[in-house]
């Protein structure tokens, strides 16, 4: 029932109680009740269907009320979203974009391997932040109102991250996550879900996977988070290629939480497992 529908049985239905009722009372309860017992009884069937019928259209008035200002506070609050995205990529994202370029040229140009290694550490640098940027885009410029299956509680745990990620990914991905979430400390979920986020983007951009499986188990003392694909995998240890900094920025990032990072072909499919040491229930 719309709002404009319910305006108008709150303003009906009182007319059309009392219209009804005084014609059934002089038609057909006249000789049977008299005129005083009548104007007593009016007033006390428009207030029985006042409490009955005008109360639940009320509440129902209310909620609609409540669910348009959620929608106009969500709206709000993508608009504001959307704005922010616009402005990180249109300076700061363009501008890195711009550095990494010439850095790419003066990496050319270096002769000396002591020059080199200082490319590669401004490369490397510059590819951080412009990944961290670029995932800021990305969660500014996500609409929660889009996809009603998760919860607004849902859709701020590690969990739900994941799931969203992976919806979002051309490659098909299953998963199975038994880890509760109160295993990991706030600045853990951030890096793990970078780490997971980078590991995804990697399938995607050079592994020419169909399929890929996330699953993590464990409890607070010890877990494991293991990423796999079918993906053609690789030729070489990727570690030792100064070109991927993904793979080593996400190996620091373990490091520095003293979590363990692996990276290796098992059965003819690449695997990335995070993990931290101790004792399985």
């Amino acid at each position: 029932m719309s709002y404009k529908q319910i305006k108008w049985m709150i303003l009906l239905i009182p007319t059309l109680t009392v219209g009804l009722w005084e014609y059934v009372r002089h038609q057909f309860l006249l000789p049977y009740i008299s005129m005083d017992l009548g104007n007593w009884l009016t007033p006390v069937i428009v207030y029985v269907v006042s409490i009955t019928l005008l109360t639940r259209l009320f509440h129902m008035l209310e909620r609609i009320q409540k669910e348009l200002e959620h929608e106009r506070e969500a709206k709000a609050a993508f608009e504001s979203r959307e704005k922010m995205a616009k402005e990180l990529h249109d300076g700061i994202a363009q501008s890195l974009f711009l550095l990494s370029v010439k850095v790419g040229r003066l990496e050319e140009q270096a002769k000396q391997d002591q020059q080199l290694d200082d490319v590669y550490s401004i490369k490397k640098t510059v590819h951080e932040v412009n990944r961290y940027v670029r995932q800021a885009i990305a969660d500014l410029r996500y609409d929660p109102n889009v996809d009603q299956a998760f919860t607004m509680n849902e859709s701020v745990t590690l969990l739900g991250q994941i799931r969203r990620i992976s919806r979002d990914m051309p490659v098909r991905i299953e998963l199975d996550w038994s880890i509760p979430e109160d295993t990991f400390t706030d600045k853990e979920k951030v890096e793990l879900l970078a780490c997971i986020r980078e590991a995804l983007f990697n399938i995607q951009k050079h592994a020419s996977a169909s399929q890929a499986w996330i699953q993590g188990n464990g409890h607070k003392e010890c877990w494991n988070i293991t990423i796999r694909d079918n993906g053609k995998g690789f030729e070489m240890n990727p570690f030792e290629r100064k070109d991927r900094y993904g793979l080593k920025i996400m190996r620091e990032r373990m490091s520095e939480l003293n979590f363990t990072m692996q990276f290796r072909r098992e059965q003819q499919l690449t695997v990335v497992e995070f993990s931290k040491d101790g004792e399985m229930q």
